[in-house]
């Protein structure tokens, strides 16, 4: 008599267990240096490390004072937050994961910047495709996606760049971070972006007009 096949088990995969994350980030410049905050986001988040983010201000250096600062792909909002406590006037966040937003709304409560921040429940290319006006401040805008965005809708990505470079106001700077999947001489217009390499990551900084 045969033997009864007994059933298959099948292991837990992302969508079965739960996928959320708890992490930290701390603010590493400015006037609120130190502060810190925990976050429980979208797997997909990925906080820029501080390495890299002080090595980012410090080629921003004075250009983020008295700025718009715009934190596409905002995840913990580690990017807008740290622009606000370098001398930035306010910041817009833009996140599709709507708890993840509604963290970041609740890490702006905690640092007491919730003033001086506004909130996007969207998709960052939508959302850009609609603004024409970002105010009367210089925006220091920050696209910082998943790195796979940069392969997988590459043109989107060009096309949000492109739009950024041509609506932001004078002495706006852009910055894209992205790693080895993706060549600095596709940017719109490669002429107008500083570029340096940190440990196969690249930051592009876009030159004012």
């Amino acid at each position: 008599m045969a033997s009864r096949r007994q059933p298959r088990i099948r292991p837990e995969n992302s969508t079965q267990r739960s996928t959320a994350e708890v992490g930290h980030v701390r603010i590493i410049g400015g006037k609120m240096r130190g502060r810190s905050w925990d976050f429980t986001a979208d797997p997909r988040t990925r906080p820029m490390k501080d390495r890299l983010r002080e090595a980012l201000f410090n080629l921003l250096g004075p250009a983020v004072q008295r700025s718009h600062a715009v934190d596409l792909f905002a995840g913990t909002g580690a990017l807008g937050f740290e622009a606000i406590s370098r001398g930035a006037v306010r910041a817009t966040f833009i996140e599709r994961h709507v708890p993840t937003l509604k963290q970041l709304r609740e890490s702006a409560r905690m640092l007491e910047i919730e003033s001086v921040c506004q909130f996007v429940a969207g998709d960052t290319f939508v959302w850009a495709r609609r603004t024409t006006d970002f105010g009367p401040e210089p925006v220091a805008a920050f696209c910082s996606p998943p790195y796979e965005f940069y392969a997988s809708r590459s043109s989107q990505i060009h096309d949000l760049l492109a739009g950024l470079l041509e609506q932001c106001p004078a002495g706006s700077r852009i910055v894209a971070e992205f790693d080895d999947r993706f060549c600095a001489e596709r940017l719109p217009q490669p002429e107008r972006w500083r570029v340096r390499c940190y440990s196969g990551i690249s930051l592009a900084i876009s030159e004012p007009t």
